[in-house]
């Protein structure tokens, strides 16, 4: 089995890393022959604009979206999530996104570099341990579709709403942190599983 990560920007390493914890090979994808034979594919971190413009440049969106279409398992976190929502408020007009997950994500939705932070998230399935959260310039869920499954949400403020942080839907898999900056490897290896149950 092998998991791509994207390395146009981002945590690129960070979640090469952890997949080598959970003993998983991974393949860097740059270019759109990097996507043959993939199990799984993971967007990571970075600032969703620029890797926008980066898929372009290299040729990928094309290839990526009907990859996604055809059901490769997918992992976004941070800006990744932003790419694979359905609807993202606060960028920019010509921004790719890839649809495969029913959310509507807003950019930025916890503030700026300034306002980063980091939690503990209740992850549904993953044990009684919450999973710990690094927030940075993350993205805002602000609805979920029928078909999507809140995992984990990060608790209101005073009489704001929780927000959703952590949803699946089929094949895809998003977290609006990032996962891959602590030493926490069950997100990664939720994933692992998820792609294994896709061959079946």
């Amino acid at each position: 089995m092998t998991i791509g990560v994207l390395a146009l920007q981002g945590d690129v390493r960070e979640h090469a890393n952890a997949f080598a914890d959970c003993g998983e090979p991974v393949r860097e994808v740059r270019r759109p022959a990097d996507l043959d034979g993939l199990d799984g594919l993971v967007m990571p971190g970075g600032e969703s604009t620029t890797l926008s413009l980066l898929l372009g440049s290299a040729g990928l969106t094309g290839p990526l979206d009907d990859a996604l279409g055809s059901g490769l398992p997918v992992f976004g976190t941070c800006a990744g999530m932003i790419l694979l929502a359905g609807t993202v408020l606060g960028g920019r007009s010509d921004q790719v996104n890839f649809g495969v997950i029913d959310l509507v994500v807003r950019r930025n939705g916890y503030g700026r570099q300034i306002a980063s932070f980091e939690g503990q998230v209740q992850v549904a399935g993953l044990g009684d341990e919450p999973v710990p959260a690094v927030f940075i310039r993350a993205p805002v869920v602000e609805s979920a579709g029928p078909g999507v499954e809140v995992l984990a949400t990060l608790p209101g403020v005073g009489d704001e709403p929780g927000r959703p942080v952590v949803c699946r839907q089929d094949k895809v898999l998003v977290a609006a942190f990032h996962p891959e900056l602590t030493a926490d490897r069950r997100l990664h290896r939720l994933f692992v599983e998820m792609t294994k149950e896709a061959r079946r």
